[in-house]
């Protein structure tokens, strides 16, 4: 099967550090679906392990987890698929990635592809969805408006207030959408260019407040009230202080990206914040027993964007999955400019 992979860990415009090859197609066993990949989003993540993780010797690493596709053989035990249907996944980071024309997944992490959604827009939402929604409801325990209805009910406001700083990315791209389509909260984004600024207001953003100039002036100069959750996305290391300034007592961040240097927790203890720390692979690196929380929650995402609460992601369509348009898709995002997701379509 074709693949795109990497030998040895070099910087993207080394014409090695992503190359086209030729892998055996795998065989599915267990829990596991064999899926046709159909297309592909491209994460941060995607160039870290590029940079840091060099394969064993004379192996080739895949990336790649973001991905929709057709079910085409499936493991002896498992139940939730069969072959033919359509599905969507962000998988393993233990295992290979979906930067090929085929690929094992374990089904307890796979969801029903939107209907609604072409394979690319779909790509687009998997491993986003799973961290924007662990960090709502999981770590800041943010309430869900009637969470055992198939949609949104109301547009009532509760007095939770987050603030999202890296709105206009991946992440804060759905975080944006799901806080606005079933939870009450009010949402503070950070945004500097006039097209980001755009791009999270249309999402959902109530407010929208530049990261590039200090915090607590122009969220106070909002009135609206203390912020009493922080979704942070990037710059922790730079925005800590500000967050324990601007929290009201009790609140909770979340984050997920990692800071250069070490937080001072403490700094919490006076209004008795919280930390919390989002990895949505914790649940699939060390199979966990409610793995399959990631399914379900996948499935609960395909329904909302078929009833029109949510959009895709997509910011960028670079084509084909090649070795040449996947080294683009990093340069992109190792400069940090780049808005929404990165999707590639069809080998």
């Amino acid at each position: 099967m074709k693949a795109v992979g990497y030998i040895k860990s070099l910087p993207i415009n080394d014409p090695e550090s992503l190359v086209d090859i030729e892998l055996p197609q795998p065989i599915a066993h267990g829990y596991d679906l064999l899926v046709k990949v159909k297309a592909v989003a491209v994460n941060p993540v995607d160039y870290k392990i590029r940079q840091k993780v060099s394969p064993a010797e004379g192996n080739y690493k895949v990336l790649g987890w973001d991905a929709a596709g057709e079910v085409v053989a499936t493991g002896e035990t498992a139940t939730q698929f069969r072959p033919g249907d359509m599905v969507y996944y962000a998988g393993d980071l233990n295992r290979q990635g979906s930067n090929a024309e085929y690929q094992l997944v374990d089904e307890r992490l796979v969801g029903t592809k939107p209907k609604s959604l072409s394979d690319a827009e779909a790509a687009a939402l998997p491993l986003t969805a799973i961290t924007a929604w662990e960090m709502l409801f999981e770590h800041l325990s943010i309430q869900q408006r009637f969470p055992d209805l198939p949609g949104p009910d109301s547009t009532e406001k509760s007095a939770e207030l987050i603030l999202v700083v890296g709105a206009a990315g991946g992440v804060g791209s759905i975080f944006l959408q799901l806080a606005k389509a079933i939870t009450g909260a009010t949402v503070i984004a950070t945004a500097s260019r006039e097209s980001s600024r755009a791009w999270v207001k249309k999402l959902g953003a109530d407010h929208v407040v530049d990261h590039t100039k200090p915090l607590p002036p122009q969220i106070e100069g909002l009135g609206i009230g203390q912020v009493t959750h922080v979704a942070s996305l990037n710059g922790t290391g730079s925005y800590f202080e500000s967050y324990t300034e601007l929290l009201a007592p009790f609140g909770k961040i979340a984050m997920i990206d990692d800071p250069g240097t070490p937080l001072d927790v403490m700094k919490l203890k006076l209004k008795s914040q919280s930390l919390h720390i989002e990895f949505m692979f914790a649940r699939s690196m060390f199979n966990t027993a409610d793995m399959d929380e990631q399914g379900r929650l996948l499935n609960r995402v395909s329904d909302l964007i078929d009833q029109g609460y949510i959009q895709t992601t997509v910011g960028k369509n670079l084509g084909a999955i090649n070795a040449d348009n996947l080294k683009a898709a990093h340069e992109e995002l190792e400069s940090g400019r780049s808005i929404g997701k990165i999707v590639l379509q069809g080998f």
